[in-house]
């Protein structure tokens, strides 16, 4: 019970300090947030938020932010990341692109770039087009990793979805390496209905829980190097 309590106690502090930072960086753009935060303690802060969000509600955001490096460093992955993400923002429109951290968050949902029939999951030519752009992206920058993750709505059974969400999240990431990226850049992940991000009860957010999401983060490659440059 003690143990419980200093955990529970230790993340509402963490939170407490995180809130307590946002004035003083809410103006600043992605890759100087990512400085604020190591000057903070962001790899302390990001690990507990991590540890916290990559078990819960949405596991790519618990990725990106559980890896952070922080200071110096986590501000030249930011300005890569800045980059990567304007860029992904301009060639494929359909995309929701949102900046965290020192990675990004990439969302596809069936009306946003990348396309599944319902019940399938084959990769059709609109979606094509789309992954082949993120493909050349990819290949721009070669010192970052992606995290592909399979999601669904609440129709139907768990087991069902979570074999659709694997099927689903496995044909991008088979369609990212026979298309020129590496498999060890690559994490696949699938949760079926757990992880909502709107409302099931309505189309509408049935239409947007079925997904794929892409984190995309800097290797440890990257990381090393920002550490150098940051010296």
């Amino acid at each position: 019970m003690k143990l419980t309590f200093i955990k529970s106690l230790s993340i509402v502090l963490t939170i407490a300090f995180v809130f307590s930072s946002c004035e003083a960086v809410k103006n600043t753009n992605n890759t100087q947030r990512g400085g604020a935060v190591g000057a903070a303690g962001g790899a302390v802060i990001g690990g507990v938020i991590g540890n916290n969000t990559g078990d819960g509600d949405n596991s790519v955001l618990g990725a990106i932010i559980g890896g952070v490096v922080g200071g110096a460093a986590g501000a030249y992955i930011g300005n890569r990341m800045d980059k990567q993400a304007k860029q992904i923002e301009e060639e494929i429109p359909g995309a929701e692109v949102t900046r965290v951290g020192e990675g990004i968050n990439v969302t596809f949902d069936e009306n946003s770039g990348v396309y599944f029939a319902t019940d399938k999951y084959t990769i059709n030519d609109k979606s094509e087009l789309s992954l082949l752009k993120l493909i050349n992206i990819f290949q721009k920058y070669p010192k970052t990793n992606i995290i592909v993750e399979g999601h669904t709505d609440s129709t139907g059974s768990d087991e069902y979805n979570m074999i659709l969400s694997k099927n689903r999240a496995q044909a991008v990431s088979d369609y990212l390496t026979s298309n020129g990226i590496a498999e060890s850049r690559i994490e696949t992940n699938w949760y079926g209905e757990e992880q909502p991000k709107y409302d099931n009860s309505t189309a509408e957010g049935r239409s947007k829980n079925r997904r794929v999401e892409l984190a995309i983060v800097a290797n440890e490659e990257l990381k090393e190097e920002a550490r150098q440059k940051a010296k």
